[in-house]
């Protein structure tokens, strides 16, 4: 299968997708290429997937409109150490992939139900903006 890592993937992560043409946005040249663009040009170049962490509107409805399978990598953040861990489950998902489809891989952990101050989190960004440091 040919894959395309996108941008926030780091490169290194091609060497972990044995069995696999991976590429990166960079080695194609397609960097400044915005995401909806991006898809329609990996699909006119022959690629199978898009390997990314980018959570952009486009996917927001769905697979129907996609031209090109995406693979959705959700973790807390985007070094090596952390995304090998999802090698294992990125493998089987590109190796079940079917054209034109939207898959997640990994979960990112929720956003505490607490601030640090013992309040409700939403509320906690309105009423503590700023009074960490006062000037």
């Amino acid at each position: 299968m040919k894959v395309l890592l996108d941008e926030n993937p780091p490169h290194d992560l091609r060497h972990f997708l044995a069995g696999h043409d991976a590429f990166t946005v960079a080695y194609m040249g397609w960097k400044v290429v915005e995401n909806g663009a991006l898809l329609a040009q990996a699909a006119a170049e022959g690629f199978d997937a898009v390997v990314t962490m980018d959570t952009g509107t486009e996917f927001e409805g769905g697979a129907a409109g996609l031209p090109v399978a995406v693979v959705l990598l959700r973790a807390v953040n985007n070094k090596l150490e952390t995304l090998r861990l999802l090698v294992p489950d990125l493998l089987n998902a590109l190796g079940e992939l079917r054209p034109r489809t939207l898959v997640i891989v990994g979960s990112a952990p929720r956003p505490p139900a607490r601030c640090e101050w013992g309040c409700d989190f939403a509320a906690s960004r309105r009423r503590h903006r700023g009074s960490e440091v006062r000037r």
